[in-house]
């Protein structure tokens, strides 16, 4: 645990140099704990330091924790790609899920959560950068999908979520760029306030273009064993 503390005030260090370097405050950046293919344990250490929010990326895995630490208050996020066959999990299971590519993604998530539940919170996933391998909608859609996404029931849509290719700074500023211009299509503006980007290796970068919340996994846990991943 010890371990575990130590890079989590490391992270927490770059997060406030990074934040220093962009005359931004520090309370405007989240760090969320990427906790996929790490045990139960490992999540359970980690929430000892004073971690709240854990982003998966496996459904079945994810759903696994959330039982076993169920006596824990975290604040589970889902950061994997969302299938239409998955939704009433993560509709119920969730937080956030930072996804969302697609108004039948959302419509779905929607009619699956319970009314009595706390709206759940999604990013649109965006493939801000046009890579063939990475999922999300077009920039170009965004405007749209905010219009019809934020009047849906049980939703609070808080903005964005992007993973550029490495070494592409220029995509954080997109990112925020088109943040900003498609905050007039929000039915609720007050609730657009999350930029979703930075990852342990380039937060730094992402932080200064204005990300909201970084998604840290190898810096907190140390490498993944993609063998124990569903």
């Amino acid at each position: 645990m010890n371990d575990l503390n130590q890079a989590r005030n490391h992270v927490l260090e770059q997060i406030q140099q990074a934040c220093l370097t962009a005359n931004r405050d520090v309370s405007q950046v989240q760090l969320l704990a990427v906790s996929k293919t790490h045990s139960s344990e490992m999540l359970n250490a980690m929430y000892a330091t004073g971690q709240r929010a854990f982003g998966e990326n496996y459904l079945q895995e994810a759903l696994d924790k959330i039982e076993a630490l169920s006596d824990l208050e975290i604040d589970w996020h889902f950061i994997g790609h969302v299938q239409r066959n998955k939704t009433k999990h993560l509709a119920e299971k969730f937080a956030w899920v930072h996804g969302v590519d697609r108004l039948i993604i959302a419509e779905r998530l929607s009619n699956q959560r319970e009314a009595t539940q706390a709206p759940l919170n999604i990013c649109l996933q965006v493939n801000i950068d046009a890579q063939d391998t990475k999922d999300g909608c077009q920039p170009e859609e965004v405007a749209d999908l905010v219009a019809q996404i934020s009047q849906l029931p049980n939703l609070k849509l808080r903005g964005l979520m992007v993973i550029p290719a490495p070494n592409n700074p220029q995509a954080f500023l997109d990112a925020k760029t088109l943040f900003e211009n498609v905050k007039p299509q929000h039915a609720h503006p007050e609730d657009w306030d999350t930029l979703s980007m930075g990852m342990s290796g380039d937060m730094s970068e992402a932080i200064t273009a204005g990300s909201t919340m970084v998604r840290v996994g190898t810096a907190l846990f140390g490498s993944r064993d993609y063998s124990k991943s569903v």
